[in-house]
């Protein structure tokens, strides 16, 4: 059963609030199906709109361009993690129990049960692993990040990071770890995928066990490691 969750995201991101239209909504849906199709590089509004029976017009009321598209969807994922997040970890008071459901809930999120029909999260997982670091590998991230629009991303990391200190308040370097917890986790599904040689993992479909073992066993590792 869906129910019904809008997701708070950066009001710069967009022109106007795709989640509070019926085309917006379209828009979203459609975007995300294509990109995973065809590639960013590929994507643009004309095939949008053509795509979704609109005009390339509609499209440009909601967004300035493909970036600030890709800029939401990416927003989006990663507010939806944190949400997961919260949600799977209500009630755990054991700092390890709670740092590993955190680690199996930003590994799993692509296969929770949907809860907004207009979104795909399976299919939006792939565009975060295949797409996502363009959003702020560009010239213009030092501006944009002064405008907040990395700031799910930010929050997300933040949240791992006090999950980490919790298990041990002296560990160093607790966000440097979060967010390398992110990163692999994406980069090694994408390599056991593609580059399987750069990887020590093997990826079947919606199958991600391997990464999360992996990630508790270097994010475990590191923390109970004596420092230096």
């Amino acid at each position: 059963m869906r129910v019904g969750i809008k997701i708070t995201l950066n009001k710069r991101l967009y022109l106007r609030d795709p989640q509070e239209t019926t085309l917006g909504k379209k828009i979203i849906e459609h975007s995300i199906l294509l990109i995973d199709k065809i590639g960013l590089e590929a994507f643009n509004f004309k095939k949008l709109a053509c795509q979704m029976q609109s005009t390339e017009a509609s499209v440009y009321r909601y967004f300035t361009n493909k970036h600030m598209l890709l800029l939401y969807l990416v927003s989006w994922y990663w507010a939806w993690v944190s949400y997961l997040i919260d949600i799977n970890t209500l009630n755990i008071d054991d700092p390890k129990i709670r740092l590993k459901k955190i680690i199996k809930t930003i590994v799993s999120a692509s296969r929770e049960n949907p809860a907004i029909d207009y979104v795909n999260e399976n299919i939006l997982h792939r565009i975060i692993i295949a797409e996502g670091s363009k959003t702020y590998h560009i010239k213009s991230v030092d501006e944009e990040n002064k405008e907040g629009f990395f700031s799910n991303y930010e929050e997300l990391s933040d949240k791992v990071a006090q999950a980490i200190l919790e298990v041990n308040d002296s560990f160093p370097y607790p966000h440097a770890l979060a967010s390398n917890i992110f990163e692999m986790a994406n980069n090694h599904i994408f390599f056991a995928e593609h580059l399987p040689r750069l990887t020590d993992i093997s990826v079947q479909i919606n199958n991600f066990e391997e990464v999360e073992e992996m990630l508790n066993y270097f994010t475990f590792t590191l923390i109970n490691k004596e420092t230096v």
